[in-house]
């Protein structure tokens, strides 16, 4: 059994990608908490995340998106689900490198697949959402390059799946201490 010590996993990535879904069953593995920040600005502000962009703008979102990751991480034994531009903003890094930051990495055509008949995403609202996912996923690379974990996803890879290679991967973060083997 994967011994975390209570240590937060932060799962990054695009929207899409399959945060939410995977930290779910993540959570579940590992017998921790699962946390999606959109939900608890959701619950925060009492309004659709995409009301909060159209009637305060994306910058007010992220503040209120820092603010609830700040409280987030206060906590332990938790996976959360961040929002895809949660790594847009330097003081999140703060918070997001108390735990593991883990990048699920899916390529832009499936990542369009998944979601252009998806209505509730603010950011692809425009006349060319597919450029526009493109383009996002083009700047926000580097930022999450940053990851502690990066898990580059197949398509139609399941959920269990990614578990797995989550898990593996985190494994090889946490160098045990001074094992006797080593």
């Amino acid at each position: 059994m994967l011994n975390l010590k209570g240590v937060n996993l932060y799962l990054v990535g695009m929207m899409g990608c399959g945060k939410s879904t995977t930290g779910r069953a993540l959570a579940k593995q590992l017998g921790y908490g699962f946390v999606d920040t959109d939900d608890l600005i959701t619950q925060l502000t009492g309004q659709a995340i995409t009301d909060i962009f159209a009637e305060s703008g994306e910058d007010h979102f992220r503040q209120v998106e820092s603010k609830v990751l700040s409280e987030v991480a206060a906590h332990t034994n938790l996976v959360v689900a961040t929002g895809g531009g949660i790594v847009l903003d330097k003081k999140n890094w703060s918070f997001l490198q108390h735990g593991l930051v883990i990048w699920l990495d899916v390529e832009a055509e499936q990542l369009w697949q998944r979601l252009q008949a998806d209505q509730s995403r603010p950011l692809l609202q425009k006349p060319n959402p597919q450029q526009v996912l493109e383009e996002l996923l083009t700047q926000r690379r580097p930022l999450y390059r940053q990851a502690d974990v990066h898990i580059l996803l197949k398509p139609d890879q399941s959920v269990e799946s990614v578990c797995e290679s989550v898990v593996q991967e985190i494994t090889k973060v946490l160098r045990p201490e001074a094992s006797p083997q080593d």
